[in-house]
């Protein structure tokens, strides 16, 4: 799976402001809303609870939060560059400053699986975290995580 299968341009924030996980989540859930066009309340609650059950943040910066919502259309991604890292709960107790947001509908199964695995593969990747980390340009964000190979390096 291609990651702009689920991820539009418009899903990525180049420079999100945040300063606690609540509210990086709270801020995520109204943009995803705008994208997949089911309410903020419900992907904010989706969210929250899975967070509740252990905390999506992998380590190295990065945390994955993710869900499954019942009357979903699909697939949808949403990844979030923040301004400055915030604190976790992360794996490796490290603060966190990419977000990757995926949320499925109910039904979804292995393809939120394999998803959550392409996700969190790429993420994982140095070279690929860095350039994410270099750059405050969505477009370029958006290059990087659907063509990561492709993307000219960050200098």
């Amino acid at each position: 799976m291609d990651l702009n299968e689920l991820l539009r341009p418009e899903a990525v924030i180049a420079n999100l402001k945040a300063n606690s996980k609540k509210q990086a989540l709270q801020e995520l859930a109204e943009r995803a809303s705008e994208i997949c066009g089911e309410t903020e309340r419900d992907i904010f609650d989706t969210l929250l609870q899975r967070e509740r059950l252990g905390s999506t943040g992998v380590g190295n910066g990065i945390a994955i939060p993710h869900g499954k919502i019942v009357d979903l259309d699909g697939l949808h991604g949403l990844f979030a560059r923040l301004d400055k890292p915030i604190e976790f709960d992360s794996l490796d107790d490290q603060p966190v400053d990419l977000i990757f947001v995926l949320l499925a509908p109910e039904g979804a199964g292995a393809d939120h699986l394999k998803a959550l695995a392409r996700v969190a593969r790429l993420l994982r990747d140095a070279d690929v975290a860095s350039k994410l980390r270099a750059t405050t340009d969505a477009a370029a964000i958006y290059s990087i995580l659907t063509h990561p190979q492709a993307s000219p390096s960050a200098a």
